[in-house]
């Protein structure tokens, strides 16, 4: 619909086919992209786990790890997180922006009373002129009252493009909204698992600091009996030191995930600290997770693709708002009112004083510039187009990466649950064989290095299960309720 060279016939068919517009918008109508892709290659090693927990609802999947304090937790964030009110906020700024561009395609109406007083004088040009009639006064008095409306008629259909984008653009900060929401939910899950998991590690250490105070202690009484030289006690201090050592460490990494978690909250850093330290040692289980959904309905959930589409959707409008700019404008004003002197005669029909105008407006030497526009208009849905279906990538990359690093780190957390249960029995026997003098403490203070080495490592390695869970769970945009938001838009 573009046109390239305008002759003076081409202007005077344009205008009768811009009188025939008012019914159509010009500019291409969206039609939104399909996504074709194949099953998630990863899903089968998902849905082959062994659990214990059934598969909760997507929309509320920290309820599945049948942990109270998780639900507490990811619900008081969702309730107080600061991000998310930003993000509401955002949400009712669109809002009013697709108001006032629906608002552009009615008549505006507005009421206005004046009352004017002057002292004119006698000396500019006016007054010279004046003060030479008889009773003139330069004492002069002016009272209007009246209405005024206005209309652009949006013949070519910009306006109507333009609300349109608008509304997509509302859409979009919705999606973008519960996109933040899911993040939240996400973000204060990890933070608490890692906290869960810290603390189950610091109870690890301090439970082999006492294993090893113990041995220390076994270690001394034999030097007294002569069983034993000082060096050996020295190699016993030395592991508990070690064991020891690693307590700082842990304790800051956990210090740094209950800041977190408050700040996820809404409160100062330091606020549920204590809260958090109930049932402190126990990570919570990993439940089934179902795999049924296709990527396609994945990108149908995320939020964050439902709001790349719907930018997609507004950018597609403004090539319309932009076409529409090669046709006339045209605008009608009028003004219903009353103009007096005195007060005494303000609402005389002698002081009636209607208007009426309408203006037209065409940039006729200016396509130039139009074609401008238009280009840089098709320009940015291109850019809106390649970043969906980028984003679109990205989700199925995040949902197979979720997919194997949970069934790889459950598969490699139960490797690790067989080498303590061995290392375990390892530890027990060469404290007993040391003690009945067939191995030297040497052997002793490996198995013991070794257990504390595993059983931290299963820790970790359960915590991150948890973790990688809540990825998958994320990554399928799980988080909010579908059929109840913005599903009109899908």
């Amino acid at each position: 619909m573009k046109p390239v060279r305008m002759t003076l016939k081409a202007l005077v068919g344009s205008l009768i086919v811009s009188a025939a517009l008012a019914g159509c918008a010009v500019g291409p109508d969206y039609v939104a992209p399909k996504a074709e892709y194949t099953p998630f290659h990863n899903a089968e090693a998902v849905a082959n786990r062994q659990t214990i927990l059934a598969a909760p609802r997507l929309d509320t999947w920290w309820t599945g790890f049948n942990d109270p304090m998780l639900e507490k937790v990811v619900q008081r964030a969702l309730d107080q997180n600061l991000s998310l009110q930003a993000s509401i906020a955002r949400v009712a700024q669109a809002r009013a922006a697709a108001a006032a561009a629906g608002a552009a395609l009615l008549p505006t109406f507005d009421l206005n009373a004046s009352a004017t007083a002057y002292h004119q004088s006698t000396t500019s040009p006016l007054g010279t002129l004046a003060s030479a009639f008889p009773n003139y006064s330069r004492d002069q008095k002016e009272y209007t009252v009246g209405a005024t409306a206005s209309w652009e008629i949006d013949l070519a259909g910009g306006l109507r493009r333009a609300r349109a984008a608008a509304r997509d653009e509302e859409q979009a900060a919705e999606a973008a909204q519960l996109g933040t929401r899911v993040t939240i939910a996400a973000d204060a899950a990890d933070a608490y698992l890692q906290v869960r998991g810290l603390q189950a590690r610091l109870a690890v250490a301090q439970d082999q600091i006492d294993t090893d105070a113990h041995l220390l202690e076994l270690v001394k009484s034999r030097k007294r009996l002569g069983a034993a030289d000082e060096r050996e006690v020295a190699q016993a201090e030395a592991l508990m030191r070690q064991a020891r050592s690693t307590i700082p460490t842990l304790r800051v990494s956990l210090e740094a995930q209950l800041n977190r978690l408050d700040v996820l909250m809404g409160a100062q850093p330091g606020t549920y600290a204590a809260e958090l330290n109930q049932n402190a040692a126990i990570i919570p289980d990993v439940p089934a997770i179902s795999t049924g959904d296709q990527p396609v309905d994945v990108l149908r959930r995320r939020p964050d693709i439902i709001a790349a589409e719907r930018h997609l959707a507004a950018s597609n409008e403004q090539i319309g708002v932009a076409i529409s700019d090669y046709y006339p404008k045209i605008s009608l004003s009028g003004a219903l009112g009353f103009d007096s002197m005195s007060t005494n005669h303000l609402f005389s029909a002698k002081s009636f004083q209607p208007i009426g105008t309408g203006a037209l407006r065409w940039r006729l030497f200016d396509f130039g510039k139009v074609d401008a526009e238009v280009k840089q208009a098709r320009g940015g849905y291109a850019e809106a187009l390649a970043q969906y279906k980028e984003a679109a990538l990205t989700a199925t990359e995040d949902v197979e990466n979720a997919f194997i690093a949970l069934s790889q780190t459950e598969v490699r957390s139960q490797e690790i649950q067989q080498e303590v249960a061995a290392l375990t029995r390892a530890r027990d026997l060469s404290e007993k064989a040391y003690r009945a003098g067939a191995i030297t403490l040497t052997d002793v203070l490996d198995a013991d290095r070794q257990l504390l080495v595993a059983r931290d490592d299963l820790d970790s390695s359960k915590a991150d299960a948890a973790r990688a869970a809540v990825r998958t769970f994320r990554a399928l945009g799980g988080g909010w309720d579908l059929p109840q938001q913005l599903a009109q838009a899908n």
